[in-house]
């Protein structure tokens, strides 16, 4: 009856093992840089400010000095998410409600490092590592929704190196390789079986896998003001492999196997201008589109090729940003910045939205600074409140993996809310 039992109560075990809180749609992350924080990333596919164009748009490595460049980057990311039960049944209507759980979110630094080199005057090689998509989310162990979510940890590092080649005055491309390492480990209680008076069980589900995939770059400046940049990211799959495991009070271990699942990251894609209106004021304005609908559903299953549990459907829909912003450049040693952006959110309804993904749209307020220390060295700050429009959910919990029984329904709302901090070194010899 145990065996049978727990496989039965967590098919939301994995249910948002790859979920995130509020740094850009779902659980993509943008804190890639100071300099793209102090103008909300408006216009960074056309910036081409300093190395961490790598990022946002390769083909930015033909406007940098010759010779070497380095970026060093890390962000402080401060998410506060906060539920408040509207309604949650209780589990078979037996088990304890709970509370509303506490601050999800937390305190995490995000680094990111930047290097490109000039082969010769049109042929430049970069090299950019840094996280892509992460989420770090943790809720009280009397979270009311405890059972369809409790930690979230999720890390996915990239490598991209990549090669731009200055084709005339006008036009330069680029094209990167991406290599990315992907970790995950989700917990989520579960109902003990031999009663509600008993302390609930833990599950926990880890996994990792590398990936790969590629991105392309294109500049071409207009006129000698005006700039435009297009750049594209590619999906990326991951064919995770990992370990799924059941503690129960007063049974033990109940459940300990291996299990694999695939997971696709978006695909994205940015159209920006950088304008200068005059020697001292310019202009940058951006649209960009990430494709989230290809994450649809996850479905892990046993070495044996066995379905674990219930196929997690998310539904996402596609997303898009637009941002405008403004860099002015008070003398010869200090430039200001300021920009504002509206983040579609990805998740389509209540019913989709899971415990770590109070995704919702956003709006991004910031600014910041860059002083040139020397001639070849500069210091960016950079600054970004991020405002998240309430979320409500209304996500099932089921007892099965063909999920025909329904045990509870979480219903509340999430109020969520960022800052970003950055700091960024540039460098050149």
């Amino acid at each position: 009856m145990q065996k049978s039992f727990m496989p039965r109560l967590i098919p939301a075990l994995i249910a948002v093992v790859f979920t995130s809180g509020a740094h850009a749609a779902a659980f993509q992350l943008t804190g890639q840089s100071a300099a793209g924080v102090g103008i909300a990333n408006a216009g960074a596919s056309a910036a081409a400010e300093d190395t961490s164009t790598l990022y946002y748009n390769p083909a930015g490595m033909t406007y940098l000095p010759t010779g070497h460049n380095f970026s060093i980057a890390a962000t402080a990311l401060n998410r506060s998410t906060r539920f408040t039960d509207e309604g949650t049944g209780r589990y078979a209507t037996v088990y304890p409600l709970g509370a509303d759980g506490g601050n999800g979110g937390g305190l995490h630094v995000v680094p990111a490092l930047y290097y490109a080199y000039s082969l010769t005057p049109d042929w430049r090689l970069g090299l950019a590592i840094n996280p892509t998509f992460a989420d770090e989310t943790e809720y009280d162990k009397n979270f009311v929704g405890r059972y369809s979510g409790l930690k979230t940890q999720i890390r996915i590092i990239n490598f991209n190196p990549s090669v731009a080649y200055k084709v005339n005055d006008a036009l330069s491309l680029a094209f990167g390789i991406n290599v990315a390492k992907a970790d995950v480990e989700f917990n989520q209680a579960v109902p003990n079986p031999l009663g509600p008076s008993q302390a609930d069980g833990l599950g926990v589900l880890k996994g990792d896998a590398i990936g790969w995939g590629y991105n392309l770059g294109l500049m071409y400046q207009l006129t000698k003001d005006t700039r435009v940049g297009l750049s594209y990211r590619s999906k990326i799959k991951f064919d995770l492999e990992g370990t799924q495991t059941v503690q129960i009070p007063g049974l033990g271990k109940v459940i300990d196997r291996d299990i694999s699942a695939g997971l696709t990251t978006p695909d994205t894609a940015s159209l920006g201008i950088h304008h200068q209106l005059t020697p001292k004021w310019a202009v940058l304005a951006d649209y960009t589109w990430t494709g989230w609908s290809s994450l649809e559903k996850l479905e892990p299953v046993t070495a044996s090729g066995a379905r674990a549990v219930a196929p997690l459907r998310y539904n996402f829909n596609n997303t898009y940003r637009v941002g405008l912003g403004t860099k002015y450049e008070l003398n010869d040693q200090w430039a200001l910045r300021f920009g504002m952006a509206f983040d579609k959110g990805a998740v389509p309804n209540a019913a989709s939205r899971t415990m770590t993904v109070p995704d919702e749209d956003r709006i991004w307020l910031s600014f910041g600074a860059k002083w040139k220390i020397t001639p070849k060295a500069s210091l960016d700050i950079g600054y970004a409140h991020i405002f998240v429009n309430e979320a409500k959910t209304a996500r099932n919990v089921y007892s099965d993996v063909n999920e025909t029984v329904l045990r509870q329904t979480v219903r509340g709302k999430f109020e969520t809310s960022v800052d970003y901090l950055s700091l960024q070194l540039n460098y050149s010899f």
